[in-house]
Parts: C-alpha cells; sequence; structure tokens
C-alpha cells in the first residue's frame, strides 16, 4: 500500500497536514488549500473552536484531562490553525490578559487541599501546565512578541541541574507539590517544556533545553529503576496515541525528534525503534490506548489503523531521515 496516498484519501486534516509536513508543499498550493478549507468545514473542529470562545473554560482537576480546552487548544494547533482564526485569536487575547506577574501564563485550577492547594477554583498556573499554553501560542505564530519571551524566560529561569521540578505559581507558598520528591525532576513537566521550546528557534541548542532533553533521555535509560512522580516508562508509556496530550512513548520521541542534534542518540533511536515495530502489514498504526473525549476521530478508536497516528509517526521517521 501506498501510505501516502492512503494519508492523501483520509480526513482533510490528515491531507492538509500530510501536504505540509511529508510533501513539504506550501501553504499556497491549491491542493493545500482545499484541504485546508474542508478540514475547518469539519463539524468536530467547529465545535471544539467554539468551546474554546469560552477560556480558560471549567477549572483543571487532573492534568490529563482530555476534555479540557488546554489540551483542545494544543491538539487544534498542532492540525496546523493559527492566530489568524478568529476564536484563537481572541483565545490569545484572554491568555495574554491572564498572564502572571512573572511571566507565566495561567488557567483555572482547583488544587485538593492535601497537594497544598485550597480545594476552590483559583486562576493560577502550575509547571505541568503553562508549557502548554506557551507551547499553543507559539504554534499559532506569537513568536515575536514581548509577553511571550517573558514567559519563556520565566521558564528558562526555573530549570535545575537535574531539569524542571514540579511547582506552581507563588500564590500557592511554595506548598504544592505532586506524588514525588522535591528533589526529583517531573517527567511530564520536562517534555511539555521542550515540546514549547521546540517551537522557536533560539531556544533549540539551549542550555536549557539540553538539561531538559537529558533528562528525559536518562530517564528512558534507567526506566527500570526509577519512577519520577509516579511516571513509568513500561506497558502503558509504549502504547500509541494521540492527541499528544500524556507522557507516553510517540508524545516523548515526537517532541525529542524536533531537536535535530540528538538524532543519532542511541536511547532516542530505541524508543522510535519500538515505535516502527508497532506498523502494520501495510505500513500503517492503530491506536493501542485512547482518549474518550475524542472517540469520534480516527485515533479514537483501536479496531482500525489511524491515519493521524500514522502521520504522527511518519512525520517523526521524516525528521530521523528513517522515513520509508
Amino acid at each position: 500500500m501506498d501510505v501516502i496516498e492512503w494519508l492523501l484519501r483520509s480526513e482533510p486534516y490528515v491531507e492538509y497536514n500530510t501536504r505540509i509536513s511529508l510533501l513539504e508543499q506550501l501553504e499556497t498550493n491549491d491542493e493545500v488549500q482545499r484541504a485546508k478549507k474542508r478540514m475547518l468545514d469539519d463539524s468536530r473542529i467547529k465545535i471544539i473552536l467554539k468551546e474554546l470562545e469560552g477560556w480558560p473554560g471549567y477549572a483543571l482537576k487532573r492534568h490529563n484531562d482530555a476534555k479540557h480546552l488546554i489540551h483542545k487548544l494544543a491538539f487544534i494547533t498542532d492540525l496546523g490553525i493559527d492566530k489568524s482564526n478568529s476564536t484563537l485569536k481572541h483565545v490569545s487575547d484572554r491568555i495574554f490578559k491572564q498572564q502572571s506577574d512573572e511571566g507565566a501564563f495561567q488557567i483555572i485550577v482547583n488544587i485538593p487541599t492535601h497537594f497544598g492547594g485550597t480545594g476552590e477554583d483559583e486562576l493560577l498556573w502550575m509547571l505541568c501546565d503553562t508549557p502548554i499554553i506557551l507551547y499553543s501560542m507559539l504554534k499559532m505564530g506569537w513568536q515575536d512578541n514581548k509577553r511571550i519571551d517573558q514567559g519563556i524566560n520565566y521558564l528558562r529561569s526555573l530549570v535545575r541541574e537535574n531539569g524542571w521540578p514540579c511547582t506552581s505559581s507563588p500564590k500557592l507558598g511554595g506548598k504544592f507539590k505532586g506524588p514525588g520528591r522535591r528533589s526529583d525532576p517531573c517527567p511530564y513537566t520536562n517534555l511539555i517544556v521542550l515540546k514549547a521550546f521546540a517551537q522557536h528557534k533560539e531556544l533549540i541548542r539551549s542550555k536549557e533545553s539540553k538539561i531538559g532533553i537529558d533528562t528525559l533521555l536518562s530517564l528512558w535509560e534507567q526506566r527500570k529503576q526509577i519512577k519520577p512522580y509516579l511516571f513509568g516508562m513500561g506497558t502503558d508509556f509504549k502504547k500509541l496515541k494521540a492527541p499528544l496530550i500524556w507522557y507516553d512513548i510517540l508524545h516523548v520521541t515526537d517532541v525529542l525528534s524536533r531537536f535535530e542534534w540528538i538524532h543519532k542518540d542511541e536511547r532516542l533511536l530505541e524508543m522510535v525503534d519500538i515505535i516502527i515495530e508497532k506498523a502494520n502489514s501495510d505500513g500503517v498504526y492503530t491506536a493501542e490506548s485512547v482518549w474518550r473525549a475524542f472517540k469520534e476521530w480516527d485515533f479514537g478508536q483501536k479496531r482500525e489503523s489511524s491515519p493521524w497516528i500514522t502521520l504522527l509517526v511518519y512525520q517523526i521517521l521524516k525528521r530521523l531521515k528513517k522515513y520509508p
């Protein structure tokens, strides 16, 4: 089977991103424009954009709540919808307006008292959510903005020798702590900070990015011995899942593959080889775990091959020059 042709015949959002990322067609290309129009006409995308008009939405209680607007915003920007869209411009304005004094972007969260919170809805930031907002803003095209620079510089200031820790807004008075030792790095936080930094050319080779990358690769190397903040890298970690929301092998390799200078690192290639082995006889991939919030999408079921997951894998392989 010709996988590229299969991707081009699938959902408009897959076709559009296949043309842009794999075929490297320009945005001005007629076929690209037609695919983008069909993508924006998709009722599922219209529903998410409508939901995003209510940003920041309900209080975040679980950081892997796939229904929350923070993750839906990241997914919409992953599809290639940017700040030229009126809804995303509105969301951007709200995000800038709710930026903290120190520079981190905030949302409504509700932290239980036993984790150091008040148990009430509050506008603040945690290092396991604010990088997702920064990532989405960069994907939307806000690189040349002083407020973005402020957010980036604040995240850079929080890195330690072993990566980014589990920390949160000064509003909490340093009381918040996830289920781990304060001296440990938070695997998920390091992943999403790197995800944001990979969208800014000046941060690709930054000292902070190198620390975060070494942290993630070392965690893979020591996966049988350590599990900081309960983030393991075992059976569940290795299941293919989309959108890229939590700490799993597809998300980690997607982020790390964006840093060209580590493309030959054996630890990264080991993860990629595990993914490659999951292809079926046609060279395409199927979801092995799903987010129920996205059950209406091709990657929201485990019965049939998923064009979107296949595209995500092929994008990783293309960056690594392992493209079939």
